[in-house]
């Protein structure tokens, strides 16, 4: 059960170093060498990160539930879904949301 436990929690920060790496934010693509630009980088990155987390999880819990593949995970991850939502809003002017995205980078 242990051994359970502690996979689950790496797989956890292994789909969070796939999102910062390939699956949206594609960190990398950057070529930064300086260690505090890349500081800086990744701390901008774990912002929005958790800005895109909490938004899939509103819109996945509130709006409408990610689709669950027939192997029983979901056909996208929380961080994507969320990520989308954002892009919607800020790049297209028509679009109309559903909810709020920018309250989840409040703290009240």
């Amino acid at each position: 059960e242990e051994a359970v436990a502690t996979y689950k929690q790496r797989w956890q920060i292994e789909t969070c170093f796939r999102a910062m790496k390939s699956s949206g934010f594609n960190i990398e693509d950057t070529h930064l060498l300086d260690i505090d630009r890349i500081a800086r980088l990744t701390a901008m990155v774990c912002i929005a990160l958790a800005w895109a987390y909490l938004v899939g999880e509103h819109k996945d819990i509130n709006v409408k539930t990610i689709r669950i593949l027939k192997h029983g995970k979901r056909a996208k991850s929380l961080i994507k879904y969320g990520l989308e939502e954002i892009a919607n809003v800020l790049l297209r002017p028509l679009y109309k949301p559903k909810f709020d995205v920018f309250k989840f980078l409040s703290c009240t």
